[in-house]
């Protein structure tokens, strides 16, 4: 069951030397309880498709489907279903850990006595629990990252959209979050995953989502497309298909100027 349908988003933006898409028609399923990871070299349009689907900007055309209904037209409550964790750190400096967490709460207007037993359980399952009363600038980059995690989670969300959750952090740190986002798999969650780390998509997504350019390059099952290219490591087949996207549009381009 789809719990996400993307259609023919474009996203444009103008600067100084013209309007360029940052999306360009980009179509994708995303399936009910399934990794998706998104990935891309820099520029892809990875960032720009969470940001839709997280609703932090509008696309320029195309429409996002959740459950079948667009997410423009009941906007409060695809919101009250989606956690995000940004990829830039944006917690409140001003308040604990264990504050951080009723805030987002609170929000979201669950009654006070969910509030405060959800912050509970999270910081146990987190082991956050020695950080509650932890001002943010105290803690770690890995802790601090597990707080945005557990902050997506406070309302009990059933996609959360994590964007390069473990950049800068290091391998231990890394793999520890990695456990973290196995277990909301585990627990039904809906997780979207933009990474650069190709190792931890190959790890954690079921399917993959290429973007090159803005466009949707290819969308696959890791092991199907790991068996139909020899078992290579993600990372080879993510810069074999890359390169082979380029090399396709700089012959296309070349041929139009000849044109």
């Amino acid at each position: 069951m789809n719990i996400l349908e993307i259609r023919n988003i474009i996203k444009t933006y103008q600067t100084p030397h013209g309007s360029f898409n940052a999306l360009d028609d980009v179509s994708l399923d995303i399936k009910q309880g399934e990794i998706l990871g998104l990935l891309g070299v820099n520029g892809a349009g990875k960032t720009t498709l969470s940001s839709i689907l997280a609703t932090l900007h509008p696309p320029t055309s195309g429409d996002v489907l959740f459950k079948g209904e667009s997410i423009y037209h009941t906007l409060l409550n695809y919101r009250k279903a989606l956690g995000f964790c940004p990829q830039r750190q944006n917690l409140d400096m001003q308040l604990t850990v264990e504050e951080n967490l009723l805030f987002a709460g609170r929000y979201f207007l669950l009654p006070e006595a969910v509030v405060r037993q959800r912050a509970q359980e999270l910081m146990e399952n987190f082991q956050l629990t020695r950080y509650r009363d932890y001002e943010i600038n105290a803690l770690s980059g890995g802790t601090k990252q597990r707080v945005l995690i557990a902050r997506a989670l406070m309302h009990n969300p059933e996609i959360v959209i994590l964007d390069e959750p473990t950049v800068g952090l290091d391998p231990d740190v890394r793999r520890i979050l990695w456990d973290y986002i196995k277990q909301l798999k585990a627990k039904g969650i809906t997780v979207i995953l933009t990474t650069h780390y190709l190792d931890e998509a190959e790890i954690l997504s079921d399917r993959i989502c290429i973007l090159s350019k803005g466009k949707v390059l290819l969308i696959a099952d890791v092991k199907e497309l790991k068996s139909k290219h020899q078992q290579k490591s993600l990372e080879e087949i993510f810069i074999a298909l890359t390169q082979e996207a380029h090399q396709n549009a700089a012959t296309e381009l070349e041929q139009n100027n000849h044109g």
